[in-house]
């Protein structure tokens, strides 16, 4: 995992790259802001930790969640994120399916050692139980067009608190292996 980790892109060389959706890839990206509160617990973990994810530059739910979470790597002293194509990495999201499918993003949390502890994906939880529940029933315009609103509102706080708590947890799954 390590030689995968370290031959994916930064997140600012794969936004350098963006084809599908530049101008909103881009524009996430100036606009994401972590508050304190998450930084703070982030901080507070012990050793380093990698995020490695899973994504296509085509996908929403991508766009409304990767700039925030490579936001967070940035800005805490103890976390670094680097980026894989979904499609070039059958392997790695086979592994991670949601619900039997290839969604994504995906973001695998990888201990100092590269060693994979937990993985998030591919949208927050509220938000996934709302499209399972009611969202699958609408025609796909106005289901997408719901779920910007959802991300609109919610302004990224499900996906740094669904983040950050899993980082938390990994950090509890290495101690217990310790």
């Amino acid at each position: 995992m390590r030689d995968r980790y370290e031959g994916a892109e930064e997140f600012d060389e794969f936004l350098a790259g963006v084809e599908e959706h530049e101008e909103l890839w881009h524009e996430m990206a100036r606009r994401a802001r972590v508050p304190e509160e998450f930084l703070e617990r982030v901080r507070q973990l012990e050793g380093e930790w990698h995020l490695l994810v899973l994504l296509e530059d085509w996908c929403g739910d991508a766009i409304n969640t990767v700039p925030l979470i490579a936001k967070l790597a940035e800005e805490a002293p103890n976390v670094d994120l680097r980026v894989l194509g979904r499609d070039a990495n059958p392997d790695l999201m086979d592994a991670h399916l949601s619900n039997g499918a290839r969604a994504i993003p995906v973001v695998m949390v990888l201990d100092a050692n590269y060693n994979e502890l937990g993985w998030w994906g591919s949208r927050p939880s509220e938000l996934q139980e709302w499209v399972i529940s009611e969202g699958l029933q609408l025609p796909p315009e106005e289901r997408y067009a719901k779920i910007r609103g959802w991300y609109a509102r919610d302004r990224g706080r499900s996906t740094l608190e669904e983040i950050v708590s899993l980082l938390e947890e990994c950090q509890e799954r290495r101690a217990a292996l310790a």
